[in-house]
């Protein structure tokens, strides 16, 4: 039950916001963001067991995030790990939506995908409405397509519109927003082959439950000037931190 939250264009400060967590099992291996060794351009963390990546950017300005979208259609055939779109569309130069346009959306499960720079951002699921190429504004994703609303997303969304008008989105206040563990209502829990309890806990935007919750929570500032900031917080079963990972490139300094 991931979120993505976005600000596109509607920060004088900052022309693109990214703010998200990563809800994973425990148990799944995954490294810390990191700049790829065998993808030198690419800043991400990435899943040990598919390869792929849930959230990334790149040396030139390229940004780009899954999530799967929770059906009840069950997969079929060897499909393909959804964490290579993220990966194919931060080490090539198509813009984004040719991209999105060039992708079998047949050969996945459930996705949401979007992609994009400070100038143009995309988005696709293929379950339902196409390719859109987004306006300027704020967007909300979990597990269903685009501002779908479940009550995390509406309510955080309305969050960051409240940052943003009062020009502080830093990340401790991007953080503190993911840090929301406030269960939806009961009406929105909707998985049956799990406990109440559980399925009430990953109604929150910050999900902690023994076997599955929020792995880490990652803060994407674009600046006008053409540098980019990355935070990276990682967090362990509990819920408690267990360690941050943070960057800054491009602009007048490029430096990493």
């Amino acid at each position: 039950m991931c979120l993505v939250l976005l600000a596109f264009q509607a920060s004088a400060d900052d022309p693109l916001i990214l703010a998200a967590n990563r809800d994973e099992f425990h148990a799944r291996p995954t490294r810390e963001a990191h700049w790829w060794p065998d993808a030198r351009d690419t800043l991400a963390g990435r899943d040990l067991q598919a390869g792929g990546t849930w959230l990334g950017v790149s040396r030139s300005g390229r940004f780009a995030t899954v999530t799967n979208h929770r059906d009840a259609r069950p997969p079929t055939g060897q499909l393909e790990s959804r964490g290579r779109l993220v990966a194919e569309f931060l080490q090539n130069d198509q813009a984004p939506l040719d991209y999105l346009r060039s992708i079998d959306t047949g050969a996945f499960a459930g996705f949401n995908l979007l992609v994009g720079n400070t100038q143009h951002v995309g988005y696709l699921s293929n379950r339902g409405g196409g390719i859109r190429e987004l306006s300027p504004g704020l967007y909300g994703l979990s597990n269903a397509t685009l501002d779908t609303p479940w009550e995390k997303v509406e309510r955080s969304k309305l969050r960051l519109a409240d940052i943003v008008a009062d020009g502080a989105a830093d990340d401790a206040s991007l953080l503190r927003l993911l840090g929301d563990s406030e269960k939806g209502p009961a009406s929105e829990v909707r998985d049956e082959e799990l406990p109440f309890e559980v399925a009430h806990a990953i109604t929150a935007p910050f999900i902690v439950t023994p076997d599955y919750g929020t792995r880490c929570s990652t803060i994407v500032r674009a600046e006008p000037g053409g540098r980019w900031h990355f935070l990276e917080r990682r967090f362990a079963a509990d819920g408690g931190p267990v360690g941050d990972s943070q960057f800054s490139f491009g602009g007048v300094e490029n430096a990493d």
